[in-house]
Order: structure tokens, then sequence, then C-alpha cells
């Protein structure tokens, strides 16, 4: 029997678990780039599935509270665009002190250091900007600790309220130990000295 391509993609979405994010490249056993990016497009027009980004899709999750579905967090989209392109990618400047609860504000622009290319893509009224980097910056093995050490470096003169210091202790004893101690050599000495504190 014959099944559209239209048809063989929305079955493969729907075995997904809601929320999952999908690319071109995830389908095209089924047929041609083009041809598939046109079957997104039309599944897309039809509310079947809903249009993250520039050739990024989702069939969304629904809140019940807002009875509305929920878009993908910029988070998730970013780690979701490195595994695609078998890229590493951390966190860096304002973006990893919002992630890690140090900063309040919510930046428009989410800034990941990567080893992928570097290229904008555009989430709605945010953006995901991933920066080409030396490895020596990707070279932290710890997703935590990683993180701590790329919102520390963008604290002016490394000066932490005790509030912060307190805050990036509690959030390291969380990185598992060798991750933490294989990630203390790789960071500049006054970071190294916070760091060590959590172990």
């Amino acid at each position: 029997m014959y099944v559209s391509l239209e048809n063989q993609v929305l079955t493969k979405i729907k075995k997904a678990r809601r929320g999952s994010l999908f690319f071109i490249d995830d389908f095209v056993s089924f047929g041609t780039a083009k041809a598939v990016n046109k079957a997104l497009e039309r599944l897309a027009d039809s509310g079947e599935i809903t249009r993250v980004a520039r050739g990024i899709y989702t069939r969304p999750q629904f809140s019940k509270i807002l009875e509305a579905p929920l878009t993908p967090a910029i988070e998730d989209i970013a780690k979701a665009i490195a595994r695609r392109d078998r890229a590493r990618i951390v966190p860096t400047g304002v973006y990893a002190q919002h992630i890690l609860g140090l900063s309040t504000q919510i930046p428009l622009k989410a800034v990941y250091l990567t080893d992928g290319a570097a290229r904008t893509v555009a989430i709605g009224k945010r953006t995901i900007l991933f920066k080409k980097t030396t490895p020596k910056n990707l070279a932290a093995i710890g997703e935590i600790s990683g993180t701590v050490i790329q919102a520390l470096k963008a604290m002016e003169n490394g000066k932490i309220p005790d509030e912060d210091f307190k805050k990036i202790v509690e959030l390291l004893r969380k990185e598992k130990p060798a991750r933490l101690k294989h990630d203390i050599r790789l960071a500049p000495e006054w970071i190294r000295n916070i760091l060590k504190t959590a172990l």
C-alpha cells in the first residue's frame, strides 16, 4: 500500500514523545531534503506540528493551565542542534549566569561556545548565537562545572556576592566529583579556588 511522504513523516513524529525536536535530516530516508521540507511545511500549516525555527519542528506539548502549546526551551533547542551537528557546546556569559540562577535577567540572546559552525538561530523574539571557539574552552566534561566556569568568567573583576558564592558551591556539589576534579585544572586560578571549595 502506498503511504505518502507526509504520512511517513507524521507517523515517525507521533512515535516520539511530545516536545521532541525534528530536523529535515531526520526524514531523508523517506525522500529528498526538498520533498521532506515541503512535507514538514504542510504539516505545520495543517497544525499537526509547529515550526520552532527555520528547519526545526516539534509536535508540541500542551499546557493544561494556559491551554496552549508550549514552546521548547532555548536550552533544549541548542542541545538538539548540537546533537544533529555532532558539535560540543557550552553556555557562556550572561546566559550561563541565567541558567545557574545567578541572574534574574532573561537574555534575548542565548550565547553558546561551540566547535561546530558559527551561526545565529532565530526563535521567535529570541536568538541562539553559536560562537566558534578553541578546543580549550570546551574541554570541561562536567555540565554544571563547565557552565559555572563560563558564568564566572563573565563576572566583573571576579567579584561574587556571598549569596551567589553559596549558590555556586551548592550547584557544584551536584556535579560528579571526578568531573569536577578534571574541570578544576582547566579554570583560571581564582575560579579554581571556588571550584575546590565544592570538594
